[in-house]
């Protein structure tokens, strides 16, 4: 096993009962801000697509940002950002998804993927699934292809790596059962 990858996991924070009682919240800004975590995260995901077809990265908001931007600087690929509705200045498309009590949307710059661009998912964490499968609906209504998901950390017993297997899910790390 690679020797990064049990250093990673120990640079993220847990902290309990975060944003609510029973929730074990990944904190990942313990890693980000340490240079040999943010650096062997970045390494990581980049070795898995080098050599691969990647027009772009697109990041979710926000902290898909974060990691988007330095995937895509070492892929030499395009960068796009997908955000919450009503935060890009340009002409959007949208996609409504459904949340545990409600809707929400996320939206994309309309020129932004191009029909075959062939693009690259990224945040941060994989929990429910439901934002990054809406972004990867989002993706292909502008004609791109989700070549796959990429995210730091996976929580599988939530469902999301489940929900977007049809794409691929690659996870650096995974805590299950808690």
């Amino acid at each position: 096993m690679d020797k990064r990858i049990n250093s990673i996991k120990g640079k993220i924070r847990t902290i309990p009962d975060f944003p609510k009682k029973g929730v074990m919240f990944r904190d990942i800004t313990t890693l980000l801000k340490d240079r040999e975590g943010l650096r062997d995260s970045v390494d990581i995901i980049v070795e898995r697509y080098q050599g691969k077809k990647i027009d772009l990265v697109a990041g979710v908001e926000a902290r898909g940002f974060i990691l988007g931007g330095a995937l895509a600087y070492k892929l030499g690929a395009g960068f796009v950002l997908i955000r919450k509705k009503g935060k890009l200045p340009h002409k959007t498309e949208n996609h409504e998804y459904e949340l545990e009590y409600g809707k929400d949307s996320i939206e994309v710059h309309l020129d932004a993927i191009m029909k075959g661009d062939n693009v690259l998912l990224v945040d941060d964490l994989i929990a429910t699934g439901g934002t990054a499968l809406a972004a990867c609906k989002l993706i292909e209504k502008l004609g791109g292809k989700v070549v796959e998901t990429a995210f730091i950390v996976g929580l599988p017993d939530l469902g999301g790596m489940r929900k977007l297997s049809h794409y691929g899910v690659f996870t650096i790390v995974d805590f299950e059962g808690d």
